[in-house]
């Protein structure tokens, strides 16, 4: 039987030694464990995610990866002043505001990563169901 504990991203790079400097620099990250086949980053909660080496590019027109964060507008700061550059949005039912949109009562504001994989960090969110043992 199918029982999913829980959800992690697995993100292609083109340059493993650039992507692993933009999650260094720009994001604060350390990788907790890094071989020939990527690297892996531990998040709380017991999260995480995986950077591969790939030959293939993200096309970046969609989210594959969330961040949660306590505070949207600090955090957006922060990277800014890291060189981060959020992405601005202006379509029906999406418009961001100083890189920050908000959307069903939540926070969210959109990057890409030094491969062109789209991130979005946002306030946490709400599990609407707990999993079953």
């Amino acid at each position: 039987m199918f029982k999913p504990l829980r959800a992690a991203a697995a993100l292609p790079a083109q340059d493993m030694a650039r992507a692993k400097a933009f999650y260094r620099d720009k994001l604060g990250l350390t990788p907790t464990m890094e071989d020939p086949s990527g690297m892996m980053y531990a998040l709380a909660g017991g999260t995480g995610f995986g950077v591969f080496p790939s030959s293939g590019k993200p096309s970046g027109t969609h989210t594959q990866m969330g961040i949660e964060v306590d505070d949207v507008e600090g955090a957006v700061k922060d990277l800014q002043a890291k060189g981060v550059k959020f992405e601005d949005y202006d379509v029906p039912g999406l418009k961001t505001v100083n890189g920050i949109a908000e959307l069903g009562g939540s926070k969210l504001a959109w990057f890409k990563d030094s491969e062109g994989n789209l991130i979005v960090i946002s306030l946490p969110v709400p599990v609407a169901a707990q999993a079953r043992s």
